[in-house]
């Protein structure tokens, strides 16, 4: 990776987010003989990078290759150490100039003439231009809330890592889809004593389908407590709260993980202009070229899907940038300005 450039230097694409995606999107701009740079708030692919440490992929690995760079793996489904070399493998073979741990404070200018403001982890200020930017944030960093007492306290994660820790422990998973059943078996093989609470009456359908008869099968044996119907009222340090079809129960608790769910940065992107319609937010954006209602700031992987994060993976958000790259070329062709 490279990183730099002359004082003044003005990039054809300014990609917001380094993750999978976005280092796709530089690729193809680059391919096409534009000059990209990508601005991260963490490390290249940050949000893989904060996901469970022993974390397995649900795909296969050639469904998760950019930049035509073959992903070998031993393992039928890659793992997410895997997928981290393989991503810093490529971005040092594109030498991709990837400007990590900035965070992107706010855009000025238009269309051909953007200035991109950030902040850095000293609170040092500075800015790049570019004629356009495509935003291919994500939407890992931010979980949707509970809303509830006590989610404020230390005890309470929206993250799962590691089992390690819990050994021991009364721990409460949060949720009915894949990342809460995947943490409530790994905690349980790991020594925790695990409680599961989920609103709706059943595992969610679209749980794995070698993961929801093991889990089911823990929940039949008791060996995991569930709670269906229910829902977190409130988290105290010792205990937690339940509202169940049964009434209020308060039981024991060390730690709370709230697999709730993530969305992408609304404030964000409107904060750019990008309109959003429906309750389900879904930008506006040419489905052809993924520019959005904003000239000159296209749009990239999940974000593209609004609130229904669960439209848009790796697997088909890697070929985003080629549709970048198609509407740069034209663009850019044009005189710089959007067509």
């Amino acid at each position: 990776m490279t990183r730099g450039g002359a004082e003044g230097e003005v990039f054809d694409l300014l990609v917001v987010g380094a993750g999978p995606t976005g280092l796709a999107c530089a690729i193809e701009a680059q391919k096409a003989g534009f000059k990209a740079v990508l601005v991260d708030k963490g490390c290249i692919c940050n949000s893989l990078f904060h996901y469970p440490s022993h974390m397995t992929f649900f795909t296969t690995s050639e469904l998760l290759e950019i930049g035509d760079i073959p992903f070998p793996s031993p393992n039928a489904k890659p793992t997410r150490n895997e997928a981290l070399q393989y991503y810093r493998q490529v971005a040092a073979h594109y030498k991709l100039d990837v400007r990590q741990f900035l965070r992107v404070e706010r855009v000025t200018g238009a269309d051909g003439d953007f200035a991109v403001h950030m902040v850095d982890r000293f609170a040092r200020h500075s800015e790049l231009k570019a004629r356009k930017l495509a935003i291919a944030t994500g939407y890992y960093d931010l979980p949707n809330m509970m809303g509830i007492p006590g989610e404020n306290l230390s005890k309470v994660h929206h993250y799962y890592d590691d089992p390690h820790p819990y050994f021991g422990l009364d721990v409460a998973v949060v949720g009915g889809k894949n990342s809460a059943a995947i943490a409530a078996l790994e905690l349980w093989r790991h020594g925790a004593r695990v409680t599961l609470v989920h609103r709706d009456p059943e595992l969610h359908r679209h749980v794995k389908y070698w993961i929801k008869p093991d889990i089911e099968n823990r929940i039949k044996a008791g060996e995991i407590k569930a709670y269906f119907n229910s829902h977190l009222a409130e988290v105290t340090p010792d205990s937690v709260v339940l509202k169940t079809p049964d009434g209020i129960k308060s039981l024991k608790n060390d730690f709370v993980f709230a697999m709730t769910g993530y969305h992408p940065d609304f404030a964000f992107l409107e904060g750019l202009g990008v309109r959003s319609e429906g309750s389900d937010k879904l930008p506006v954006y040419n489905p052809e070229t993924l520019e959005s209602n904003v000239p000159g700031i296209y749009l990239a992987g999940v974000i593209v899907a609004g609130s229904r994060t669960n439209e848009i993976f790796i697997e088909n958000g890697r070929f985003h940038g080629r549709q970048i790259a198609r509407g740069l070329a034209v663009a850019l062709a044009s005189g710089g300005q959007s067509v």
